[in-house]
């Protein structure tokens, strides 16, 4: 296919989805999104407001009370997520376009990852459906103690621009099981394919004002969705920052349940017990580089023993060249742009910092195709950080690697410690006993051994300290959108 030919045929519709149909904004309000590829035009979006977000809880709230789609039964919702996911992958070619467009990832990435992801959590989580029983307590032969599962209400997600549609799927999929409705707010950055996916989830057949979409600013939507007073729970993916805002906006309103997945800076320690150091190199950069390393569980922070520090270093640089940004629409390209000129800022601050504070740089640390008008930097590596520097502190949110090197296990189980994050972490090592003994040792959510980032919607996504609370994906998702009653019946002996 000629994806470029393909984008100029692409409609571009911001208005937003409310109680089942597009609307403009009360107020009139719109901006204008560029795509980050080459800064062209795609078209108005709607600018949501605090008028616009009540619009969106009212119609969820109407839908959740009146029982279209909590009360139906858990068959009757299972068959619904089951056709959305199906119109989910026979609307791939136009989902991984806008995706693309929208967010500067390459093509291939967005054919191959977001659009499979996308559809499988969905249809994991309508399989879930009549798989999870409610309990009954050990009570005693006088009494009849039902624990039972109830939807939460109305819950309101707000998902980032890195994976816009893998992250919208996590939230949405055990939300809508478990027969909440939603309101999402999708990123200013990144808003096309949340709104598209809601009009497939239609015409799947979920009731209207089940899913509603309101597109806008973070300060003005997100924070409306996030303070009002008929939501019940908040599913958020985004910053540390602004997930101490959601807390804030919890205590401000009605003490809503506030569920952040936030940032990370996660450690990948290299022993050198490991057979294959070249294998443990060419995953790192392909783990960093991959989605132009806007991934919060990106392995920015490498822990490399100083013993074969440098050979890991050469290897890492080498691979640079196979991740040089293209253009997105290319199939052939392996990175893409990032999503916008304040990012490309701040990921070229960051390098800036990095040479400040005395790290050598190996590879990359430059803009690259400025004269197509988009925002692109190099594949960048940095040799002799240490782990007190800004670029070995912060998330960077772009294809930026610190390495800092470690004399013992011990030096390694505190430098990967010593961060203010816990997404993910991971150990290379041929020896079972300090693969497992450093696996429980560090302090993250998922800790990978002998390779990285392999994932399945089966198994929980989430972190420790100001990485988040809760998790997304797994069976262990559903409690983050349902209520737990007790009912308890009295037995005359």
């Amino acid at each position: 296919m000629n994806w470029a030919e393909r984008a100029a045929t692409v409609r571009f519709d911001g208005r937003s989805l409310i109680d089942g149909e597009r609307r403009d904004a009360l107020g009139g309000e719109c901006f204008d999104k560029h795509s980050p590829i080459d800064g062209r035009l795609l078209g108005p979006v709607v600018r949501g407001q605090a008028a616009d977000i009540d619009t969106a809880v009212r119609s969820a709230r109407a839908a959740f009370d009146d029982g279209r789609w909590a009360r139906q039964a858990p068959a009757a919702r299972k068959k619904v997520l089951q056709r959305f996911a199906e119109l989910i992958l026979a609307a791939k070619d136009e989902l991984a376009l806008l995706e693309t467009l929208d967010m500067g990832k390459p093509i291939g990435h967005a054919l191959a990852v977001d659009v499979p992801a996308t559809a499988r959590a969905i249809a994991w989580y309508a399989e879930a459906i009549d798989k999870v029983y409610d309990e009954i307590a050990p009570t005693g032969p006088q009494a009849l103690a039902l624990i039972t599962r109830e939807p939460m209400g109305v819950v309101g997600v707000i998902v980032p621009w890195n994976y816009p549609m893998i992250m919208a799927a996590w939230k949405l999929g055990p939300a809508l099981a478990t027969g909440n409705s939603v309101v999402l707010k999708p990123s200013e950055k990144s808003p096309y394919t949340a709104m598209r996916l809601a009009e497939l989830a239609l015409q799947a057949g979920l009731p209207p004002g089940v899913l509603n979409v309101v597109p806008g600013y973070g300060h003005e939507a997100g924070e409306a969705l996030a303070l009002h007073m008929d939501v019940d729970a908040v599913g958020f993916t985004g910053s540390t920052r602004v997930g101490r805002k959601m807390l804030e906006y919890a205590g401000r309103s009605n003490l809503k349940r506030v569920y952040n997945e936030l940032g990370g800076k996660s450690a990948f320690v290299v022993f050198p017990d490991v057979a294959d150091v070249g294998r443990a190199a060419r995953t790192l950069a392909g783990s960093i580089f991959f989605n132009q390393g806007e991934s919060c569980n990106a392995p920015s922070r490498v822990l490399v023993h100083e013993s074969i520090a440098d050979d890991f270093v050469k290897t890492v640089a080498a691979e640079a060249p196979a991740w040089q940004p293209g253009h997105p629409l290319d199939a052939a390209t392996q990175m893409g742009a990032l999503v916008d000129e304040g990012q490309l800022r701040t990921v070229l601050g960051y390098i800036e910092a990095g040479h400040a504070e005395g790290a050598r740089l190996v590879t990359g640390g430059q803009q690259a195709r400025a004269e197509t008008g988009g925002y692109y930097v190099q594949p960048t590596v940095f040799d002799g950080v240490a782990n007190g520097m800004k670029i070995a502190r912060e998330e960077i949110f772009g294809p930026v690697v610190s390495v800092i090197r470690f004399r013992d296990e011990a030096e390694a189980i505190a430098l990967a410690n010593d961060s203010a994050y816990g997404l993910q972490a991971s150990v290379w090592s041929d020896n079972v006993h300090r693969a497992h003994r450093v696996a429980r040792a560090l302090r993250a959510g998922t800790v990978h051994v002998n390779q990285y980032d392999e994932d399945d919607i089966t198994v929980p996504f989430g972190g420790y300290k100001q990485s988040g609370n809760g998790r997304d994906k797994s069976l262990h998702a559903l409690d983050k959108y349902t209520e737990l009653k007790t009912t308890w019946l009295r037995i005359d002996p």
